[in-house]
Formats: C-alpha cells, structure tokens, sequence
C-alpha cells in the first residue's frame, strides 16, 4: 500500500520567541511542591519503550492486512513484503503480539452474498497463516494468545466482522463463532439502527454473550451504544474510536460514552489514524491521555487499523513504529502499570471475561432460534 503520510499537513510549534527574553524560562513544580526529573532523552525514552514492549507487547485492535493481501498477486509476510504495511518483521520490530484481523465486506453485499464473502474472508486468513506458521498462528482465546507469544508467534484473532456477515441469522452467527469468529461490529444492520436494539438485536447481543463473541460499537448510533452496553455481560469493544472531544469525527466517542464505557468495563481501542487522531504522535497520544482520564486506564486499548486504506500519523506509517508512540507516552508520565493494561492487558482482561461468561451462559441457556420476523421491531 502506497505510504500517504507524506500527504499529512505540518503542524505549528510553540516557538522560542514564546519566552521572555530578558526573563528566565519558569521551572515546573509538581503538585508536591519539587521540582520534577529533567526530561529525559529522546534515544532513552525509546530504549525504554522497546524494553516495555518486550516484556508487554502490543495487542493490535485492527488490521486491515486480510483485504489488502487479496489484490496481490504473491506476497512474503515473513520475509517481509513491502505492499503491504504489516509483515512479520515490522510485527517484531513494532513488539506486535497479537492482531485483530477484520474481515472486510464489500460495499452492499446482498442475497447471500455477505455470508459468502465472510467466508472467502475466513479461508484467506486460514490460507496466510498456515503460510507463514513460522511467524503467524490463528487462536482463539486469551490463553492461546500467551501460548503463541511463547512459541515466538504473532497471535492473530479472527475480528471484528461487519454485522452483515450474519445475515440476520443466529445459527450463522454460531457457524462464524465455530470458524473463530471473536469480535462482531454490530453498525450497519437492520436490527442496530439510529434508534438503537430492535428485539431481534437484543437476541444477538445475548447470543453473543453465550458464544463468547464481543459486541464492537464502533459506528453505531448512542442509543444502541448505551442499550449494548446496560445489556451485554460480557465487556464491550469500539474497535476504532478516539476521543470526540478533541477531534469532532463520527466513530470518535463523547465524554458521557467514555465514561459509560469505562463503567461497563469496556474497552475503547484508539485508532492510529490521521483523520481520527491527527496528524502527529503527540495528537495520539493526546487522544489516549483523554480516553484513560475519562473512561479509565483499564479501558483504553490500540487500534493500528495498518492496511485498511486510511492515513497514519508522522511517525507511525506502518506496524514497526509503536515503540515511538509508547516513548511519548513514558515522557509525559505513564505508569508501567497503565503501559501495560494498553497494550497487552486491556485485551487479555476482555477475552477471558467472555470466555468466562460464555461458559456460564451455556449452561443456564440453550442456543438461540429467534428470527427477525419472529421479534421483529422493539
């Protein structure tokens, strides 16, 4: 994929001429009264970011990489292919330890067509892993991921996949659950509209929670953002969602969702894109500083959404780069704790919760046969 940061505007800086001449500049005092650590290097605070990563790496949220590959015509992930912007190497050299791997649809799939496409989506994944298994191995569960980190593998879950993959079915749902699925966005559909859950959307929601497969709200309207979230028992995802009130984008969430989100346990994944974030690390950075304030440091997670045709930050063009965006965190004072909730147990957190829940559900209900002309409109 043609690399457009280059197509990113600048940005101004606060200048020298800001400063007083005939003044010295003023010292920074903490809130208990000392004077704080002089910054430290940039070359130092990337050392660290690298050593951070290395013991918590990074659990990516969104990867377009499954799409891309289908225009290519050959392709070497381990090796490294620059097509693309996400291999194996990057991965390694970014401290990658698990992806999300979207399954993409076309525009306006119908009459069957989306459940087909869902599945070429599925075989292709399958296909590109059982290639590269050197690098690269499908799992299910948060255990499997830790398994995989182990053997010195990049994890990779299958989701999120649009809503329209099911096709208004459950018993598709389970099939796709059966195939991998973890992660189902549920904006687009018929039963996910501006107006919320129809019942038949309720039934999914409390199917999916049966079947361990996470609610994704990216995109969806507020009111069925907050009825998925006083619902579902198992936590809930946006995908790629920043901050609203620093950047006015439509898949960007409110305060009061953050903070529901960040009540309900939830988890916001924020995207590593220009048009969402903005255009620098500091913007990023900025957005996840928001995100933790608000909705808390267990609620805040990573989006790289690498190979889905969107513009990326300076400084963060492909999946190699996260160790520049962990070090702006370090300079500006995050915890190793918060470090590592972000990009690694955040996700952990939320995958055994579903597991967890999953189980129990299975023994308390039976397997869903609700149909959209059974329950129809709330």
């Amino acid at each position: 994929m043609a690399d457009l940061q280059d197509d990113i505007p600048t940005t101004t800086e606060v200048g020298e001429d800001d400063i007083l001449p005939d003044a010295p500049p003023p010292v920074p005092v903490s809130l208990d009264g000392a004077a704080p650590h002089p910054e430290q290097p940039a070359a130092e605070l990337l050392a660290q970011a690298h050593a951070l990563l290395a013991e918590h790496p990074v659990a990516d949220g969104y990867s377009g990489l499954p799409w891309a590959l289908r225009h290519l015509p050959w392709y070497d992930l381990q090796l490294g292919e620059a097509a693309v912007d996400t291999d194996v190497p990057r991965m390694r050299e970014g401290h990658v330890g698990a992806l999300f791997w979207s399954l993409h649809l076309p525009e306006g799939p119908g009459g069957g067509r989306a459940v087909s496409a869902a599945l070429e989506q599925l075989d292709l994944v399958r296909t590109v892993v059982e290639a590269h298994p050197e690098g690269l191995r499908l799992v299910r569960t948060a255990g499997q991921i830790i398994d995989a980190r182990n053997c010195g593998r990049v994890a990779v879950v299958l989701g999120p996949a649009p809503g329209a993959a099911v096709e208004d079915s459950l018993g598709i749902l389970r099939i796709l659950r059966d195939l991998g699925l973890r992660v189902l966005t549920l904006a687009g559909t018929a039963w996910a509209g501006a107006s919320g859950l129809t019942r038949f959307g309720e039934e999914v929601v409390r199917e999916m929670n049966r079947l361990g497969v996470l609610a994704d709200v990216t995109g969806a309207s507020p009111a069925t953002a907050e009825r998925t979230l006083a619902l579902s028992k198992t936590p809930v995802l946006c995908t790629r969602s920043a901050a609203r009130a620093l950047r006015p984008h439509p898949a960007n969430l409110p305060d009061e969702l953050l903070v529901a989100l960040g009540a309900a346990k939830g988890l916001c994944m924020v995207p590593l894109t220009a048009e969402q974030t903005g255009p620098t690390v500091p913007d990023v950075a900025d957005h996840l500083d928001h995100v933790r304030d608000v909705a808390g440091p267990e609620c805040v997670g990573l989006s790289g959404t690498y190979d889905s045709g969107v513009v990326h930050p300076r400084d963060l063009a492909d999946a190699s780069r996260y160790p520049h965006l962990i070090a702006e965190l370090l300079r500006r004072g995050w915890s190793e704790a918060e470090l590592a909730l972000l990009t690694w147990g955040n996700v952990q957190r939320v995958l055994r919760s579903a597991d967890f829940t999953a189980r129990a559900a299975q023994h308390r209900r039976d397997a869903s046969t609700a149909r959209i002309g059974d329950l129809g409109t709330p």
